[in-house]
């Protein structure tokens, strides 16, 4: 997980669901998904010890690879200030 560097990571629902999303409320605080996130050579670095491998690039390309970019996750933004906690509710208000 760390070598994606989220901000927002969930849990519960479908594989990529977040690819369906257009909108959310997250503790009150509205955000809007903009688009796909690029995936870039970082996360094929191990942040333990720095080593560089194919993975997970290699792997993703298999299936997420649009055009010459491996998507996985989304950029958002946010249309209000709050504070976020573990195990906050994710409410979904606007599919794609």
């Amino acid at each position: 997980m760390n070598r994606f560097r989220p901000n927002l990571v969930f849990k519960g629902g479908r594989p990529f669901d977040e690819d369906k999303w257009e909108s959310f409320v997250l503790n009150g605080i509205k955000f809007r998904v903009v688009k796909p996130c690029a995936r870039c050579v970082i996360t094929t670095v191990d942040q333990t010890n720095a080593r560089k491998s194919e993975e997970p690039l290699k792997t993703l390309s298999l299936y997420r690879k649009e055009g010459n970019k491996i998507l996985f996750g989304q950029n958002l933004l946010h249309e209000g200030a709050g504070l976020i906690e573990t195990d906050s509710l994710i409410t979904v208000t606007q599919w794609k």
